[in-house]
């Protein structure tokens, strides 16, 4: 993993900040139990089993790669995702103290997922592109063990400042610019228990799952109080739920409150990984 931290460093606003700023990911190596991974992973499969099949439940994301949005709640987990230290450490480092927690999800390429295109995930806000800012980040954490046949996630470090034309959003660099994240590209091989955060702005694709079972990987993405990436999801928590989590975890979660969980009908499909030739 690029740019992971260890102790005594890893909690350093400079590290955080040239890191994300730099290269556009960064990484914690065994910030929690593999056990952890182990439990989001028999969670993660169950709610896919139980949305795939409903309207607007699982987005596709390419031939059998499927995105899910979920509650927070719905994983036992969450909570200590999201207070663990480096966590709050790097969105306060980077989005402020006010940051919030605006979309809980999951991204699973099956075996039969093709390379993706280059593409980052949504258009690049004025805050980057006139600021020179970065206003949101994502948080990834894989629940297997990574091996190259289970097709990595690819990026093109540094990419998140890149200025392209002729594309829907800036969000997919034409054929003439892919030899430069070519030569650019570093695949991730995480491990279970391991953590990163990145810009969704540096351009990224998912790469061939040859192998004979699923990659699951939990995404959490976080906005700047600018950003507006709220509005294309739908957090939901009861209130119920919001009582028993910690000031550190609630304060910085504006879910919608439900009497009960409602199904999440997802907005953000992503046409160009759809359209593309594989």
């Amino acid at each position: 993993m690029a740019s992971t931290f260890d102790a005594p460093d890893r909690y350093d606003t400079g590290a955080v900040m040239g890191g994300l700023y730099g290269e556009g990911i960064i990484g914690l190596s065994g910030a929690f139990d593999p056990s952890l991974a182990d439990r989001l992973h028999a969670e993660i499969m169950a709610i896919f089993a139980e949305v795939k099949d409903v309207p607007g439940g699982a987005l596709p994301r390419g031939p059998a790669r499927w995105y899910v949005e979920i509650q927070p709640e719905r994983l036992s987990d969450f909570a200590t995702i999201a207070a663990h230290p480096w966590f709050v450490a790097v969105c306060e480092a980077v989005l402020g103290k006010d940051y919030r927690i605006i979309e809980v999800g999951f991204d699973i390429p099956f075996p039969g997922a093709a390379d993706q295109p280059w593409h980052r995930d949504f258009a690049v806000p004025e805050a980057t592109t006139a600021g020179r800012r970065l206003n949101s980040l994502a948080f990834n954490l894989t629940t297997v063990d990574t091996r190259p046949e289970h097709g990595p996630f690819e990026i093109a470090p540094g990419t998140q400042w890149d200025t392209f034309e002729g594309c829907s959003k800036g969000m997919f660099p034409p054929a003439d610019l892919w030899p430069r994240y070519a030569a650019r590209a570093v695949k991730k091989l995480p491990r279970r228990g391991d953590i990163s955060a990145r810009s969704a702005l540096t351009v990224h694709r998912g790469t061939a799952n040859v192998s004979d079972e699923p990659r699951p990987v939990l995404v959490i993405g976080v906005d700047a109080p600018d950003a507006t990436n709220g509005a294309h999801h739908d957090l939901q928590a009861t209130a119920a739920y919001l009582d028993c989590l910690p000031p550190v975890v609630r304060d910085h979660l504006p879910a919608r409150v439900v009497e009960r969980l409602e199904p999440v009908i997802q907005h953000h499909v992503i046409e160009g990984l759809l359209s593309a030739t594989y």
